[in-house]
């Protein structure tokens, strides 16, 4: 996906504030929110973790559990749960989705082996998942928001932060997944005021 065409049909960023809506929404047991503990999981997996819907489907307590079962500050991404490029990947949990994470997990006896589960106990098919995602949005009058959102609020996070952090574009590309730098710089979305204070500070 290239050119100003293409830029423009990409999902939508999501601002902090959206996703609190997003979050008070799904987890509401008198609203959206079925099983509120795995919602708050799927959408912070989503915007912080950076994952894809298959991605998120495919999430085992294998890749966020040690060999004592208990929960890591990790997860680790094999290829084969995601597109397969590359060799898989290692996303460090923000604070909040490994709460969010070990609400889940409980007391270390999860119904199953898959984080996310559909209503039967089953693992959630990616296309169930992006369709859930794009009914919340829409739900709350996010134009323009689908599953993809997440991951591109995450990616355009961490290039916005990786200079403050010590790391460089390539340490986001790397958390991303990507084979190729140009494809996690199109996931970067603009930023319009800091183009202006760089210009004013040059």
């Amino acid at each position: 996906m290239t050119g100003s065409k293409g830029l423009a049909h990409q999902a939508k960023v999501l601002s902090e504030g959206q996703i609190k809506a997003a979050l008070a929404a799904a987890t509401s047991r008198d609203g959206y929110g079925a099983r509120p503990e795995r919602d708050a999981a799927m959408i912070l997996l989503s915007v912080r973790g950076g994952l894809r819907a298959k991605e998120i489907a495919s999430a085992t307590w294998s890749m966020v559990t040690g060999s004592d079962g208990e929960l890591t500050d990790t997860l680790a991404l094999p290829n084969v749960a995601s597109k397969g490029r590359r060799g898989g990947r290692m996303v460090p949990l923000a604070q909040d989705l490994r709460r969010a994470l070990a609400a889940l997990y409980g007391d270390g006896k999860p119904a199953g082996e898959h984080v996310v589960l559909d209503l039967r106990g089953q693992p959630m098919r990616p296309n169930t998942l992006a369709v859930w995602f794009r009914r919340l949005y829409a739900g709350l009058g996010f134009e323009g928001c689908s599953s993809h959102s997440g991951r591109r609020t995450a990616i355009t996070r961490w290039a916005r932060g990786i200079t403050t952090a010590g790391g460089s574009l390539r340490d986001v590309q790397d958390l991303a997944g990507h084979a190729d730098l140009s494809t996690t710089s199109r996931y970067i979305d603009q930023n319009p005021d800091a183009q202006r204070r760089v210009v004013m500070l040059s």
